[in-house]
């Protein structure tokens, strides 16, 4: 098999993982990574419960499928550590979802099981919350729409 077809394999594989689901995962994960990444500490979990005691059982049942892919993986561990670092970074959290899409595409048993775990936390109620000026929460399905913020905006 030539080169040229073995990356364009791995691109319809990369492909295959949903950016919907990565976007809902990283959103998801951020605010709860500075405790996920300090799991078995007891301020750590304290502080990842004030935050919600459901969201974070749903961030701890997500982590704990994705914890071993990541630190196997020295990119996608310190990607994960920089959106600990600054959760609302958006670079950060593209930069980490990046490194997810690749751990993914290798691996789409664990990427389905993920989206399965997504899929659930909607109704199980647990909110989005938007943070920081003109920011903005999406709860579902937003493709095709137009979000606009700001101060100028006008009608």
């Amino acid at each position: 098999m030539n080169h040229h077809r073995i990356c364009q394999l791995k691109e319809a594989q990369e492909s295959s993982v949903d950016p919907q689901a990565l976007q809902q995962l990283v959103a998801f994960l951020a605010p709860f990574l500075p405790y996920l990444l300090k799991a078995g500490e007891t301020a750590a979990e304290e502080a990842g419960k004030n935050l919600g005691t459901e969201g974070w059982n749903w961030a701890k049942a997500l982590w704990q499928k994705l914890q071993p892919k990541i630190a196997g993986k020295a990119a996608a561990q310190e990607a994960a550590e920089d959106v600990a670092k600054t959760p609302n970074d958006p670079d950060a959290q593209a930069t980490f979802r990046q490194q997810l899409k690749k751990l993914l595409a290798d691996d789409p048993t664990l990427a389905a099981e993920l989206t399965s775990l997504l899929g659930q936390i909607r109704p199980a109620g647990v909110n989005v919350i938007a943070s920081g000026n003109r920011s903005v929460a999406i709860g579902g399905n937003v493709s095709g729409s137009t979000i606009i913020t700001g101060d100028q905006n006008q009608k």
